[in-house]
């Protein structure tokens, strides 16, 4: 992770939108926006790269590739260059993992989504380090948390204003953003975010306390829990086409559990945007609290297919994540956990030591190279698919030290990102 936050990283930002083949749509309005015709016309394979007709097989991916700048408009001004040394480097990672799904986090979100195109046009369609150019015809982007002003002094600092006092950390509305880029089409209609559900509205939510009073729960006012959002930047549902099948690609990217005070507001966030998702994939009485930002309630029906997608900001074992966060996600009787390894990671936590000399979690699992003080390596970053998707494979792009291809991860300050890419291949249909 960046310097700004030691377990994993940050945030997202503004409105809904999905890249169908020429068009851009705004998921919630359905305005549309042309997109830059040429660079994404061409017929669609009716198969993912990584299978055939008769046997589809999916490769879905998380990436937290730490594209987020310091200033608005600063991205976008990078990538326009189309000579950007880190968009070179995470581009040709996505190229040599060749995911069919890929959820990216850390990527600033503009209103315009010009980044997006600039991304896929300059970097995924232009052969970096000579791997083979990757298209993605479909894209989904959206609003989100981070950086817009809550007017309320959150952090209780006694002040108001800044990143802690914004609903979703960020120095900026779209900093720390989300994009999922899929060569299979988007159901643009049935895309459902989660952008301004409120904390409260979750059943037993773990709100924070203020341990100088005595009141349970109170670190926030009423007044500032009747505008309190759950979500750090946005929970998506983005269901994908896969031939005749629909999966849906569940993305999110909960607050680091870190950078508070005693009252642990971001541990619980974190471990309550996490049980979003293991609530939403439930039927029944479990899901019914959830609502949309379209006001449409209840959760996935039975039988739905799904991936959840993201850096979780939780090991199931080491760093500061509230106890078994993660685990609501890893031990779900409908999710199954393919537990993506690599040979990097178990190098690196021998060669790096520090936290990771005490570490209870199997090394091989880390997705993320953070400070060797504290926390060490983790497994932050998860691709977990429902029990109905049969699981073929999966890894996580971090080369050992004599690979050619560890000059894309490196080591700190990184070329890429203190993240690891995460990909697992599924057989759908």
């Amino acid at each position: 992770m960046t310097a700004h936050r030691t377990l994993a990283r940050h945030r997202a930002v503004h409105r809904p939108t999905v890249a169908l083949a020429a068009a851009l749509s705004l998921g919630a309005g359905l305005a549309v926006a042309p997109l830059a015709a040429s660079a994404h016309e061409g017929h669609h394979e009716e198969h993912g790269s990584h299978g055939h007709p008769h046997d589809r097989s999916l490769r879905v991916a998380t990436y937290n590739l730490s594209l987020n700048r310091a200033a608005e408009g600063e991205l976008q001004a990078d990538l326009a260059t189309g000579d950007d040394p880190q968009a070179r480097t995470v581009a040709e990672v996505i190229q040599r993992a060749d995911p069919d799904v890929v959820l990216l986090n850390e990527f600033d979100h503009d209103a315009a989504h010009a980044s997006v195109d600039l991304f896929r046009e300059h970097y995924l369609e232009v052969s970096q380090g000579g791997a083979e150019p990757v298209r993605y015809r479909y894209a989904y982007t959206a609003p989100s948390n981070t950086g817009v002003p809550s007017g309320l002094d959150l952090d209780n600092s006694g002040s108001v204003g800044g990143g802690n006092d914004a609903f979703g950390f960020g120095e900026f509305e779209g900093q720390y953003g989300m994009v999922v880029l899929s060569k299979y089409p988007i159901d643009t209609r049935n895309v459902r975010t989660f952008q301004r559900f409120l904390w409260k509205d979750m059943p037993g939510a773990l709100l924070p306390d203020d341990p100088a009073t005595p009141e349970p729960a109170d670190w926030y006012s009423p007044e500032e829990l009747d505008v309190v959002r759950l979500s750090s930047k946005s929970h998506w549902d983005v269901p994908v086409r896969v031939g005749r099948e629909t999966v849906h690609v569940l993305a999110a990217h909960p607050t680091p559990p870190t950078f508070d005070g005693p009252e642990d507001r971001n541990g619980r966030r974190n471990h309550d945007e996490i049980r979003f998702w293991a609530d939403y994939v439930t039927p029944g009485t479990t899901s019914r609290y959830v609502y949309d930002d379209q006001g449409r309630r209840g959760g996935l029906k039975p039988g739905e297919r799904f991936v959840i997608l993201g850096d979780q900001n939780a090991d199931p074992l080491d760093g500061d994540s509230v106890d078994a966060a993660i685990d609501q996600l890893l031990d779900h009787p409908r999710i199954t956990d393919p537990r993506p390894t690599s040979d990097g990671a178990v190098e690196a936590a021998a060669v790096q030591g520090g936290a990771n000399a005490t570490h209870r979690g199997d090394p091989a699992l880390d997705t993320a190279d953070f400070a060797d003080t504290a926390p060490g390596n983790l497994r932050a970053d998860y691709v977990l698919p429902s029990k109905g998707l049969r699981v073929r494979d999966a890894g996580v792009f971090w080369p050992t030290q004599a690979d050619p291809l560890s000059r894309l991860t490196g080591t700190y300050p990184f070329p890429s990102s203190d993240h690891r890419l995460v990909w697992v291949d599924l057989r759908v249909g």
